[in-house]
């Protein structure tokens, strides 16, 4: 039944229950799931290329304090050329853990939370192929002569419709609830990591390493101590 029903669709023959209000709310959270997975990627690759510099200005803050102390009519210049590759390379790490910590939380949100009502979503979609199917069913029989034969079979398919619109009622009220939970998470999510994101590209962007280190202590966010084994920069506090 189900499958004539979506077949049936598919050809513009069948009729479909429409709720234009939800199925609008879903097509923007696919459209917002798939501009999210485009801004991590994005992320991704920037905090891949910044960790590369950042190790390239660690090399190269270790030669010039090298060559410093090697070259003794060139000690300062070379020393303050060190000091400053490092003091970017530390501050690099800074906006790396900022970052990443950034990619993290959006990553749980589209991965996890979008995806978890994306999932009750496909259940709703089902669930509503399977009461038109039914309903489609009723339709027919009733259309058809109600006698000693018929008659049976009318009433056990009203009972199945009544038992998948229970269903359908039931899963169209979950995604309704979810959609309203996911988009008050969403926005409490994003601004807050969004206002880190931009924080710390703006300080660090502007030389200012102390409001680069205030911006982690307001986020909460912890770098891992250099040599750690731990894959990741950071910790959630």
């Amino acid at each position: 039944q189900c499958t004539r029903q979506i077949i049936s669709e598919k050809l513009g023959r069948g009729s479909r229950t429409v709720d234009l209000e939800l199925e609008a709310q879903i097509d923007i959270l696919r459209d917002n799931k798939k501009k999210y997975e485009n801004i991590l990627k994005l992320a991704q690759t920037l905090s891949t290329q910044l960790f590369q510099m950042v190790h390239t200005q660690r090399q190269l803050g270790d030669a010039f304090a090298d060559l410093s102390l090697k070259s003794l009519e060139l000690h300062e210049e070379f020393g303050y050329n060190a000091d400053t590759q490092k003091l970017l390379a530390k501050n690099g790490e800074t906006l790396l853990g900022a970052i990443n910590f950034f990619i993290a939380s959006v990553n749980t949100l589209v991965n996890k939370t979008i995806e978890d009502t994306l999932l009750t979503v496909k259940q709703y979609e089902s669930a509503r192929i399977e009461y038109d199917a039914y309903r489609t069913d009723l339709e027919e029989l009733n259309l058809g002569p109600r006698d000693a034969n018929t008659l049976p079979k009318i009433e056990q398919s009203q009972q199945l419709f009544q038992v998948h619109k229970e269903k359908y009622d039931k899963m169209r009220n979950d995604v309704s609830i979810k959609l309203k939970f996911l988009e008050e998470n969403k926005v409490k999510v994003l601004h807050n990591q969004l206002v880190l994101f931009h924080n710390a590209i703006a300080a660090y962007f502007a030389g200012n390493q102390k409001q680069l280190e205030q911006t982690l202590k307001q986020f909460h966010i912890k770098l891992k101590t250099p040599g750690a084994d731990a894959p990741s920069w950071l910790e959630e506090q």
